[in-house]
């Protein structure tokens, strides 16, 4: 069987200058339309963390929300899902962050989980950990605890992963690095 780089490097596709000039952005499109592959990400992220008492997934907008239900699913686990600002319809808490290239902003619904439940979040790709970071924080906000990270791609070279080990006490799971 093939290590989970060598499935994971053809089905990752380069687009350069997206969404700004300068960005080198990681599309897992191809991966997507991989039944056999797709499936396997789902098993090895999950399998990651099948021991550790997850009590819920949170999973970043748009991408992460693709792998994250299936993960939670897996896990048979809630799946929350944490939006760009102005998307979620019910009460909500708000966290502002930069990314590589700009500034955003997340929401999630407050009551997405209960206090002290064990919080999986999970987006496609770590770069400068802002967004994870934002996320993190609001799981914080609302009494329940970062349990972990996980990722399909880091970017090694951005300090994402040094981020969330220094402010979440986590070490980000992730498939692949480059």
């Amino acid at each position: 069987m093939k290590k989970i780089e060598e499935l994971l490097n053809p089905l990752l596709r380069d687009v350069h200058d997206f969404p700004r000039p300068g960005i080198l952005f990681k599309d897992i499109t191809p991966l997507l339309g991989n039944p056999p592959a797709r499936r396997k990400v789902v098993g090895a992220i999950a399998a990651h963390y099948h021991n550790q008492q997850i009590g819920a997934l949170a999973a970043v907008e748009a991408r992460g929300f693709i792998f994250g239900s299936l993960i939670a699913q897996e896990l048979n686990i809630p799946f929350v899902p944490i939006r760009k600002s102005g998307k979620l319809p019910y009460k909500k808490i708000k966290k502002d962050y930069s990314l590589e290239y700009g500034a955003a902003s997340i929401e999630m619904h407050e009551d997405a989980f209960e206090r002290g439940c064990r919080v999986l979040i999970h987006d496609d790709l770590l770069a400068t950990g802002g967004t994870a970071a934002a996320a993190g924080s609001m799981v914080q906000e609302l009494g329940a605890t970062v349990a972990g990270y996980s990722f399909i791609i880091n970017l090694s070279f951005l300090p994402g992963e040094k981020v969330l080990k220094e402010q979440f006490q986590v070490d980000p799971h992730f498939l692949i690095k480059f």
